[in-house]
């Protein structure tokens, strides 16, 4: 997927919140703000968002000096995925199609991203997840996906974002789990979910977890590890989560099945649906 000039004013939005959510000083913020601009002055518009993104949040980890600089809330919501997850938990167990409703509350918990809004409140997790269980789904994709897990000998299922990986675990649970391998981010970016957070959640003690040894918020092949592109290339299912996936793998020519809560009115008009709806949709 390209990038938007409907993109360029959303990196100094999300580099100005991010300059603001690690200092006070407004001459940090302008400092940031000049050295994004004159990125993307020179960005190829051509390659997808997250090749800016990762370029201008490893500027700000470097000035700031912090490697993870959305860390505590990170844990934050990792805690409030923990402490909803016996709840959503018994849902599914009293669901008629559990694997429709894991897709549903894994859709969900795509609401946790700090790169679309730093403010994301606890309440609104909450209310994602019960208009997530109502919202329009795709039965046939849902079907789709149920034969492909069956069939596939190997699943790589692409994570997101902290907190969201708590969700992730539901529709991990309604899979072959021997067949499932699951991917986090090599280095922090955002609030990507990274292996601490993959231990912190206990994604670690279902399934074998990796990490894809890049620092793009998204999966840029080139940038990721040769390990990573070898169970990437031979991978029979591969899932992906979140927008910054879609973004980077959209144009692959791979089996792949896109979950993610459409935060973007650029997506939205991409895929052809409208914004806070829940996609599903398989590329092949």
């Amino acid at each position: 997927m390209k990038t938007s000039l409907d993109c360029l004013p959303c990196f100094l939005r999300q580099s100005l919140e991010a300059a603001r959510f690690i200092t006070d000083d407004p001459g940090v913020h302008e400092q940031i703000l000049r050295q994004v601009l004159r990125s993307a002055a020179e960005m190829d518009l051509r390659q997808p968002p997250p090749v800016m993104a990762r370029i201008f949040y490893r500027r700000l980890s470097e000035m700031s000096g912090l490697e993870d600089i959305y860390s505590p809330a990170k844990d934050r919501f990792n805690r409030l995925a923990l402490a909803l997850y016996p709840e959503i938990e018994k849902r599914l167990e009293r669901s008629r199609d559990p694997l429709e409703t894991a897709v549903r509350l894994a859709i969900a918990g795509n609401i946790i991203d700090l790169g679309s809004n730093c403010d994301l409140e606890d309440s609104r997790v909450e209310e994602a997840i019960e208009s997530s269980l109502v919202a329009p789904l795709s039965k046939s994709a849902v079907e789709d996906l149920r034969e492909s897990a069956g069939r596939a000998t190997s699943i790589l299922y692409l994570g997101d974002n902290a907190g969201e990986i708590v969700f992730d675990r539901l529709l991990i649970g309604q899979l072959p789990r021997q067949k499932v391998t699951y991917v986090v981010r090599g280095s922090p970016v955002i609030n990507d979910a990274t292996m601490s957070d993959a231990v912190a959640t206990g994604m670690t003690d279902l399934v074998e977890v990796i990490d894809n040894g890049s620092d793009a918020p998204g999966t840029i092949l080139e940038t990721c590890s040769a390990a990573f592109r070898r169970r990437f290339q031979y991978a029979e299912l591969v899932i992906a989560k979140g927008q910054g996936n879609y973004e980077t793998l959209s144009e692959t020519n791979r089996n792949i099945y896109f979950l993610l809560k459409v935060k973007c009115p650029v997506i939205a008009r991409h895929i052809g649906c409208d914004v806070d709806d829940l996609a599903m949709l398989r590329r092949s």
